[in-house]
């Protein structure tokens, strides 16, 4: 695969890699580690998490922050897992599963993969046209329209490595960050409240509505498409054979996934608890729309601003995410298929499919689709989730194929519970829908 700056394809995570200086100190490697976990963590903060965690925190006050933070740690599990996974192998999810499973399995669980990419970008795309709608003016009709534009900045991008995607990436989520920041100064939360928040309440799930909202978290938060891209991107930043190296290289990875997943998590928690604060607290429990939540910030801070920063890290959340959307469509494309198209192909093919529910929901059914939409966009995510994790789990538990890097007893029965736990949340998700 071409790797220079002319080269007509998405940056590749085996071929793309970053030079680790053997003698650097531990904070230069720390430095140049940094990356893939950051273009994961994005997942974990798109559109699809802002409709639950705001209905969440509108409904249910800091009831259902711990939901967020468990969710979150799961995720750290998992993705920890797919980084093992190619830095031991040095092969990704996609290629693994390629090779060791049947043409027909292999072929079904691509095609699970674009489904869940595809949902993906569904949710990019309602976030994207509600942040249009809100700071511009314009119809969501038009903002829908408009997000088809973001495939000129894919083609900006080609060819690009990944450290300056990762720039990139990093500066949207200082932006998320920094927005919510001042949100969170602007409404002052009682903290005392938030903390009581953190810590489990099975009570609270015992009704069908929270449990409804915390399954929805749970969905909108461990992404299929992220197992098979981090897999991936790791091999970046490995270099070398041996087993030190490679222990090396988890070791770091690891470091680089739970620093990345935490701002995640404190921008998922920073949603909620601004959910709880402004709307919860007034008496507004029945804020389920993001547009909703948008409108009502102005009174009830007292100004503008408060809603304008909600616009623009809302737009943030929704660009960044089409950036790994992307490179996400290329790995599973490569792995499963041993197929190449350009990254500006792979992008419009997806967000053209991606366009045409978004259009047909909205002008169908109205506005007020887009947060069932967004919601419908995170169930077909949980539902894709176990196909994911059963050979993601499997593989890294196999001796032979990962060596000393195999999982440890404690680890297979944390990752065979979650799976359990998720799968049971999806057949919990699923009666409901049809009760």
């Amino acid at each position: 695969m071409p790797t220079t700056a002319t080269a007509p394809f998405c940056p590749s995570a085996v071929t793309d890699s970053v030079a680790i200086p053997a003698n650097a100190s531990l904070a230069r490697k720390m430095l140049l580690f940094i990356g893939p976990g950051l273009l994961v963590s994005i997942g974990y903060m798109d559109p699809g998490n802002w409709a639950t965690a705001i209905e969440a925190g509108s409904r249910f006050g800091y009831a259902l922050l711990f939901v967020v933070l468990l969710a979150s740690l799961s995720g750290m599990v998992l993705q920890n897992l797919c980084s093992r996974l190619g830095i031991a192998t040095g092969r990704d999810l996609a290629q693994l599963s390629a090779s060791r499973y049947s043409p027909g399995v292999a072929k079904g669980q691509w095609l699970l993969a674009e489904l869940s990419i595809l949902a993906t970008d569904l949710a990019e795309v309602l976030g994207a046209a509600l942040a249009f709608h809100l700071l511009l003016g314009v119809s969501i009709t038009t903002g829908v329209v408009l997000t088809a534009f973001d495939t000129v900045i894919v083609l900006a991008l080609q060819g690009a490595n990944f450290r300056r995607l990762e720039a990139i990436i990093l500066g949207l989520i200082a932006t998320i960050g920094a927005c919510f920041t001042v949100e969170l100064v602007l409404i002052k939360p009682f903290w005392p409240d938030v903390a009581a928040g953190l810590k489990p309440s099975w009570d609270v799930l015992s009704n069908q509505e929270p449990l409804y909202l915390a399954i929805g978290i749970l969905g909108a938060t461990v992404m299929p498409h992220n197992l098979y891209l981090h897999s991936s991107l790791v091999q970046t930043r490995v270099n070398g054979d041996d087993d030190a190296s490679k222990a090396s290289a988890i070791k770091f990875a690891r470091l680089d996934t739970i620093a990345s997943l935490s701002l995640a998590l404190l921008i998922n928690a920073a949603i909620l608890i601004l959910a709880a604060a402004a709307f919860h607290k007034s008496g507004h429990t029945d804020v389920v729309e993001i547009q909703d939540a948008y409108h009502l910030l102005d009174p009830l801070v007292g100004g503008a601003v408060a809603s304008v920063l909600f616009g623009i890290a809302l737009l943030a959340a929704g660009q960044s995410s089409t950036f790994t959307g992307t490179i996400a469509g290329q790995v599973v494309l490569e792995g499963f298929l041993q197929a190449k198209i350009p990254c500006w192909q792979r992008r419009l093919i997806t967000r053209g499919l991606a366009l045409i529910p978004a259009l047909i929901g909205v002008i169908w059914l109205g506005d007020g689709a887009v947060g069932k939409m967004l919601v419908l966009s995170q169930v077909v995510l949980s539902l894709q989730l176990p196909f994911a994790l059963w050979p993601l789990i499997r593989f890294t538990s196999d001796r032979q194929l990962m060596g000393p890097f195999v999982n440890s007893l404690t680890v297979k029965i944390a990752a065979w519970g979650l799976f359990g736990l998720i799968s049971a949340a999806n057949l919990t998700l699923m009666w409901f829908w049809v009760s």
